[in-house]
């Protein structure tokens, strides 16, 4: 494993097994070089500004995977055939947060959704969390994360949420802007509505992308 700033030991030893288990997933598809490279990048991306160190190996774990498929999906390494949703707002605490537990509850496996942030806060808003709960949604083990090139280029779609300028342009590729209410600094009550629009805008999304929403009851 290669250096890394402020690595402790423990954290040194999990990157190494993570590296291994990624190394074994996209055996075939990407060198173990690669693999490295972008599980330390991954890391990278949230050292600086996490405030809890003990689960930074695995975050950076779980987006080196996304980031991985995102990759091989460019370059046309592997192809599942459904279609791929990228939710990005400033924070990716609150409403692009939402829009992918509804997305992943709605779709399945029968298409994919990431999400990402402009300005990457340091945790998911716990209103949006308690909101999606009372529907029987988790988002609890969500965190947030920045877009990079390869998981943009990936997506089939791009909905932004607030990010304005700040959001990534790349030509040809279908946007989508939804206006949202921002939830932050807002309680459970202040953010059901926007919760609810969030939801109804992703069944018309999924259906734009010929993909029969589940029944919720």
């Amino acid at each position: 494993m290669s250096d890394t700033e402020s690595v402790t030991t423990e954290q040194r030893l999990v990157l190494t097994s993570a590296a291994g288990r990624l190394a074994t997933e996209f055996e075939g598809t990407f060198s173990g070089e690669t693999v490295e490279r972008f599980l330390i990048s991954s890391y990278d991306q949230f050292a600086g500004r996490a405030t809890v160190s003990t689960f930074l190996p695995l975050m950076a774990e779980r987006f080196a995977r996304q980031r991985l498929r995102a990759l091989a999906r460019v370059e046309g390494k592997a192809s599942d055939g459904v279609p791929v949703v990228l939710f990005l707002c400033v924070h990716n605490a609150g409403r692009s947060q939402m829009a992918l537990g509804w997305f992943n509850h709605l779709a399945g496996e029968r298409a994919v959704a990431w999400s990402g942030g402009s300005e990457p806060g340091n945790e998911v808003n716990p209103a949006a969390v308690a909101a999606m709960a009372e529907i029987g949604i988790d988002i609890s083990e969500e965190f947030p994360k920045p877009w990079t090139d390869e998981i943009v280029r990936a997506a089939d779609v791009v909905v932004t949420m607030g990010c304005g300028d700040a959001c990534p342009l790349f030509p040809g590729k279908r946007y989508e802007d939804w206006v949202l209410t921002d939830p932050a600094g807002k309680g459970v009550e202040e953010v059901r509505p926007t919760r609810d629009e969030i939801g109804a805008r992703v069944g018309e999304l999924l259906a734009s992308l010929g993909v029969t929403p589940v029944a919720t009851g």
